[in-house]
């Protein structure tokens, strides 16, 4: 399947501590790369990530090492 033809079938979905506000991003599984885009902005400009570097910043974030605070 091409990411096109993904893209027009994906299922978005945004963290459930998402914000009533719309300040939130939604991401999609396109089996190859996971999609990202500004809830707000549901047309506009939207990120690829192949699934293997999403995984791989998911497990940073959970070791803490992009923590901002």
């Amino acid at each position: 399947m091409t990411e096109a033809k993904a893209l027009s079938c994906a299922v978005w979905r945004k963290s459930s501590r998402s914000s009533a506000n719309g300040q939130c991003v939604e991401i999609a599984d396109l089996q190859t790369a996971v999609a990202v885009r500004d809830s707000k902005l549901p047309t506009g400009p939207l990120l690829t990530i192949p699934t293997q570097r999403w995984s791989a910043f998911l497990q940073a974030i959970k070791a803490g090492q992009h923590d901002l605070s």
